[in-house]
């Protein structure tokens, strides 16, 4: 069984956020840039483990992105992935780079697809189920646990107040959530191999994008605490009214 792994770059967590032109693009200038958490401990760990117990055969990396990328990619190949495609292309929306991944995937055969629950730049949690939606593949969200049998694939994911379990046949898209590996960190034997592992480059399909973005906006951030005495109630009610707000 072969498994494609979707990743995304992302900027790393500790990063500050700022935005030019107008506040509609993103400043990259001085990012570190990492593998999506989501897709790097959970969707690509729990397929490394698969391949481990011999249930998979071969754990393919694709990523949509430009050459600034390849660092991020070489680290998923670090981690102990075979191969990786990169397509090159600036993903503009989750529809554009869904319908490239969907493109590599529906002529390679690949019997499960995995990607993680969100990324956390856009936190959108769509490119999964749009992968699906283009393959006619079901689609699993938000899983927990994964399991294979000959061609059953078996997942769980967390409901309130409970667990809910799905069995569905192969082929299959499973967004991967926390609960379904363990991270890890690269050795220095997986570094050193990740530089001569195959990287292949192919172009998009040229499919317009369905969004654009129009502005972005940082957080306000937290704002003055008002103290008020346990007697004043009739206070507390009107700053209720008044000032309070729902994030």
């Amino acid at each position: 069984m072969k498994i494609l792994v979707a990743i995304s770059n992302v900027p790393d967590t500790t990063t500050k956020i700022q935005f030019t032109e107008g506040d509609s693009k993103f400043n990259s200038q001085g990012v570190t840039f990492v593998i999506n958490p989501y897709d790097e401990w959970y969707a690509l760990v729990r397929a490394l483990e698969l391949k481990e117990a011999n249930v998979a055969e071969k754990v393919t990396l694709i990523h949509v992105g430009l050459p600034d990328s390849e660092a991020t990619i070489r680290k998923g190949l670090s981690l102990g992935a075979d191969d990786a495609v990169r397509v090159n292309a600036e993903g503009p929306d989750a529809f554009f780079v869904a319908e490239q991944i969907a493109n590599y995937a529906k002529t390679n055969n690949y019997e499960m697809i995995l990607v993680g629950k969100e990324t956390i730049n856009y936190n959108g949690s769509s490119v999964g189920a749009i992968v699906a939606g283009l393959m006619d593949l079901p689609f699993i969200s938000l899983a927990t646990k994964l399991d294979l049998t000959g061609n059953k694939t078996t997942a769980e994911y967390d409901l309130d107040g409970g667990v809910q379990i799905v069995e569905c046949d192969l082929p299959v898209v499973i967004s991967c959530a926390k609960g379904m590996a363990e991270p890890r960190i690269p050795n220095m034997r997986g570094i050193m191999a990740a530089r001569t592992k195959p990287l292949a480059v192919i172009e998009g399909n040229g499919a317009a994008s369905l969004t654009t973005v129009k502005s972005y906006a940082l957080n306000p951030g937290r704002t003055t605490c008002k103290m008020l005495t346990e007697d004043n109630m009739d206070e507390l009610v009107n700053l209720l009214h008044t000032e309070a707000k729902v994030i």
